[in-house]
């Protein structure tokens, strides 16, 4: 699916979806990380898929939702500290 040299950016908390915000709280995860924080299950953590709609249904993250536009609040989840994953990929 992905290769283990990628990362995914990950946001804790839900400001994200502030346009060109910089954020402190911005950070790079390996996809071993990202996998062993969906593995945890713990209610927290939160995945999204960027990429355009056939690239989601060829294969995508287990559990991500898929972004079919700019999210709005109503995609995010209502925990404020939750962890936000967003990722997509590019073709090489």
């Amino acid at each position: 699916m992905f290769g283990r040299q990628s990362a995914l950016i990950v946001f804790s908390g839900a400001l994200l979806i502030v346009g060109g915000c910089k954020s402190d709280n911005l950070k790079t995860m390996t996809v071993d990380q990202v996998a062993a924080r969906i593995a945890a299950k713990d209610g927290h953590t939160f995945v999204y898929d960027d990429n355009p709609q056939d690239r989601y249904a060829k294969g995508h993250v287990p559990g991500a939702t898929w972004l079919h536009q700019e999210p709005t609040q109503a995609d995010l989840p209502a925990d404020k500290g939750a962890t936000l994953i967003f990722y997509c990929a590019s073709e090489l």
